[in-house]
């Protein structure tokens, strides 16, 4: 018998299904009250937009069917995004619509309110500089969590509360920041919360294939740890492949240099200050040797890049590296680090799906071991190599035409943080892990999402059991 029959997870799932039946009953009423007649004058609206972007885009059609006009402005954003004369960024206003302060896009409900979408990368205006200042629009995000394991008591709370702040000295020089609370409140010293400068970098436009990046940097790894937003994603709680085998959030000071060259492809590649090896274990891997620009020792600067393509509507393609010496704080062992990753994400009609695989390894780890137990008197175990995948699908079940939205989906997630161990050490099996998420996303508007999931823990350890765990989310950005 398999430890998922041994947990009845029928009676569990059931238990999901109920509680988001309720919630699609009580978003009825709600939905009827939007009206078509509102639905249609959007998509009017989004027309008349596209007209003053390309004037050969034609007249605001009265085709009643609501699903062809949207496919069709679909289309012909697409066909724009692949040309090669650069689009004059259109002026966003906070009410309007957000900008994407990662990737430089306007934020998926400002170019279609009725689905979440990616965010979709619009150029900047490189055709000469103005010299009035702007002010780019103030943005944040927020969520609230309730996470209750088996057999413990639940627990509240307000995990991040985040503010993102922007501003346009010229057409060539812009600034983008993101100041994170984390847990409420922070004490110091404590491990009761975190306040962290997440973002605070210069844009430096010159060309719109190679542009020059600067400050404090999300690295450029995954799909979570540049887009973390809560409405962007499935699950209360982000993918564990991506905060054990990626270490998100990760940042850190950097600089380089970013851009699009055209036919969907874009880029950002960085020298950053790298990971510290004294920090590394058995059970996180590398997460806890991030440094996050507090005094970040650089001996050799790490190289970081990622490649993307974007060129086909609802298809976002990604592979990062990144490689660097971690050993600073040693005198006898200065272990590499490489990590290698690719990820997808795709949406037909109502159906999507994503995905990611990463790969860690670390050089000399049995000689770190070493070191740091003479350092420490503990030996932390760190592996040689560090693995990680999960899929996602997800089936939306709302019509297309309701400006709301709800999302089934399952995630199976593995990864290991002893995938292979340096000669001498052995792997503990607790650290082979897996997890099946089960859960739905409702968003009643695109920007608002309320959350469900019930994860089940897996490891191949006979004595050290995982627990179960319901969780409960509300996420929102503005």
């Amino acid at each position: 018998m398999t430890i998922l029959e041994k947990r009845k997870p029928i009676v569990k799932f059931c238990l999901a299904i109920g509680l988001t039946l309720l919630l699609w009953a009580l978003s009825i009423e709600v939905v009827y009250s939007q009206g078509s007649p509102d639905l249609q004058q959007r998509i009017a609206d989004l027309e008349a937009k596209m007209r003053q972007l390309d004037p050969s885009f034609g007249q605001t059609s009265k085709d009643p069917d609501l699903q062809q006009r949207i496919e069709i402005l679909e289309q012909h954003m697409a066909e724009l995004l692949l040309k090669q004369q650069p689009i004059k960024a259109p002026v966003v206003s906070p009410q309007q619509g957000k900008l994407d302060p990662k990737s430089g896009s306007l934020a998926a409900s400002t170019i279609k309110e009725s689905l979440p979408l990616e965010p979709v990368f619009v150029r900047a205006d490189y055709e000469g500089p103005q010299d009035e200042e702007t002010h780019l629009p103030v943005a944040g995000y927020m969520e609230a969590h309730f996470n209750k394991e088996k057999r413990r008591p639940g627990q509240l709370d307000f995990h991040r509360f985040v503010l993102l702040f922007g501003h346009s000295f010229s057409s060539r020089i812009k600034f983008w920041s993101e100041l994170e609370l984390e847990h409420a409140f922070v004490e110091g010293g404590q491990p009761t919360g975190e306040l962290e400068l997440e973002q605070a970098f210069l844009d430096f436009l010159i060309k719109p294939y190679f542009n020059l990046r600067g400050g404090m940097l999300l690295t450029p790894i995954g799909i979570m740890n540049e887009r973390h937003e809560p409405p962007a994603f499935n699950g209360v709680e982000r993918p564990q492949v991506e905060t054990v085998i990626i270490p998100s959030t990760w940042f850190d000071m950097g600089f380089g240099a970013t851009g699009d060259l055209g036919r969907g492809f874009r880029y950002r590649t960085y020298v950053m200050a790298g990971l510290d090896a004294t920090l590394f274990s058995a059970e996180e891997g590398l997460r806890g040797g991030r440094q996050k620009g507090f005094f970040s020792s650089v001996q050799r600067p790490a190289k970081v890049g990622r490649l993307e393509y974007v060129g086909v509507p609802n298809l976002t393609l990604g592979t990062s590296f990144y490689t660097g010496y971690a050993g600073f704080n040693l005198e006898s062992v200065n272990p590499r680090v490489d990590i290698f990753n690719f990820d997808g994400r795709y949406r037909f009609d109502r159906f999507g799906i994503r995905g990611l695989f990463a790969n860690n390894w670390v050089s000399q780890a049995g000689q770190l071991n070493t070191a740091l137990e003479r350092q420490t008197g503990v030996n932390p175990n760190v592996a040689s190599q560090m693995r990680g995948y999960y899929l996602e699908p997800e089936v939306h079940i709302f019509p297309r035409q309701w400006r709301q939205d709800m999302a089934f989906f399952i995630r199976y997630e593995k990864f290991n943080t002893q995938q292979e161990m340096p000669l001498g050490f052995v792997p503990l099996p607790q650290f082979n892990r897996a997890a099946w998420v089960l859960g739905t996303t409702y968003r009643p508007i695109p920007d608002v999402a309320v959350k469900f999931d019930y994860i089940f823990n897996q490891n191949a350890s006979q004595v050290v059991t995982p627990r179960d765990s319901i969780n409960l989310g509300l996420g929102w950005w503005f």
